[in-house]
């Protein structure tokens, strides 16, 4: 695992056992969706969870509540798949008061046999003088020690996290050093992402190795393009069986959290005859909420009937759908044909030293006071907002901490025009950047 991906932790269990409850109980209310970006704010799949010094996100695998028993279990083993699929660690949740019953113990075999690290969490635990007996049976499952908690009340919680994290190590000693950029490519079935990384393998004929010790058992590409390496992550072997609408929607953005997660760069591969979908448009979200660098690639370009203005529609139509990423580069190609595709390693280079980039603070106090000087910071009830300092604190994506008297004043408009002023000198193409906003006091200035 990259020093910069931040392990998965997948949550499985039967309706009504406490998945939402524990979710929001570990999520608080910081929840990583961001409210600007469309299409994900309905249904909150995944969230980060910080505990101690560690730092994963949490995925939710479950959707659909059905009322039958059969059901339920197939439910249930869809959702376990998915865990076994994407997640480092899974918390297999049961409920005390509805005790043990079969479709757990079904589940339970299910798990095992991925030999994936699971923690079995035993929920509504409210008295441990109550149910302490109860929690025993669980024993039977056949999967480590259950974990007894109160989702509801918030007890238990620490244990449950440092049986979780204590699955972390294995997964983050690997290859610590790994400098190479990862890029994964995503997008809706179908669209041709297993033909774009087998062209781009035909294209550069020195694969070094398939590296398929992944935890997620996607299998990681290694390709070689000018004599530098890089790693892609692919999700597109996985074919669903399941023909539930709703259960591969949330099958395929689960992959692709996975899959974004470990990644350092974002291909959203697009299908140029389709357009545009409100689906593209969920991954292009998780890329963007993740902090990602993202090249959007339009693919089968050699199927459309083009004229002088095809290229311009399309990219309008691209840009107004992702309206909230006009950083992201945007290639035409054709993974059948090979056309462009050369090109796509040009533009993973340029995003990748954009992602990574640091500028100095010297200079960014200079752009900043030129901003300022041109646009007059907004003033409420005859206060001006004042822009003391800036300076950039991160990479991947970069991140800048500006300092000002008064948070409330510098509105999301405000920030939004320093970042354009940042990025007309330094370009950052491909990158989103990231603006934290400090108070402080006049007189420590």
């Amino acid at each position: 695992m990259a020093k910069n991906t931040k392990p998965i932790v997948a949550v499985v269990g039967r309706p009504n056992v406490g998945k939402s409850t524990l979710f929001n109980a570990l999520a608080g209310r910081r929840i990583s969706i961001v409210q600007d970006t469309p299409g994900i704010t309905r249904d909150r799949i995944y969230a980060d969870v910080t505990w101690l010094d560690r730092t994963f996100t949490l995925i939710d695998t479950g959707g659909i509540e059905p009322d039958s028993k059969d059901i339920i279990l197939s439910q249930m083993r869809a959702q376990a798949q998915i865990a076994i699929d994407t997640a480092d660690v899974i918390i297999f949740l049961v409920d005390v008061q509805q005790g043990l019953v079969d479709a757990d113990a079904k589940v339970a075999d299910m798990l095992r046999r991925s030999h994936k690290p699971v923690v079995l969490v035993v929920n509504k635990v409210d008295s441990d003088h109550k149910y302490a007996a109860d929690v025993y049976e669980f024993y039977n499952l056949g999967i480590g020690d259950p974990v007894p908690i109160s989702a509801a009340n918030r007890t238990g919680l620490g244990d449950m996290l440092e049986a979780v994290v204590a699955h972390f190590r294995d997964t983050e000693e690997g290859d610590e050093e790994d400098e190479r950029p990862r890029v994964a490519i995503v997008g809706k079935p179908n669209v041709g992402k297993s033909s774009l990384i087998n062209k781009l393998l035909g294209e550069n004929r020195l694969i070094v190795s398939e590296i398929a010790g992944t935890t997620r058992d996607a299998v990681d590409t290694e390709i070689r393009h000018n004599g530098k390496e890089y790693v892609f992550i692919d999700t597109a072997g996985i074919r669903r069986k399941n023909k539930i609408k709703a259960e591969l929607e949330r099958y395929m953005i689960v992959r692709a959290v996975g899959a974004v997660e470990r990644a350092d760069i974002v291909i959203l591969v697009i299908d140029a005859v389709e357009g545009v979908t409100e689906q593209d448009a969920k991954i292009a979200g998780i890329a963007h909420d993740r902090g990602k660098a993202v090249i959007i690639a339009v693919n089968k370009w050699d199927a459309v009937e083009k004229d002088d203005k095809t290229i311009y529609k399309m990219t309008d139509k691209v840009r107004n759908t992702l309206s909230y990423m006009p950083y992201a580069e945007l290639v035409f190609l054709s993974a059948l044909t090979g056309q462009r595709l050369n090109k796509l390693f040009d533009i993973i280079e340029m995003v990748s030293e954009n992602h990574a980039m640091r500028v100095a603070t010297g200079v960014l106090n200079e752009i900043m006071a030129e901003a300022v000087a041109l646009q007059q910071p907004p003033t409420d009830k005859g206060k001006r907002l004042k822009l003391f300092y800036i300076t950039q604190v991160a990479v991947k994506p970069p991140t800048f901490v500006i300092f000002v008297n008064d948070k409330e004043l510098m509105h999301f408009s405000y920030t939004r025009y320093i970042e354009n002023q940042i990025r007309e000198t330094f370009g950052f193409r491909g990158t989103p950047l990231r603006f934290i906003i400090r108070e402080r006091n006049e007189k420590e200035n």
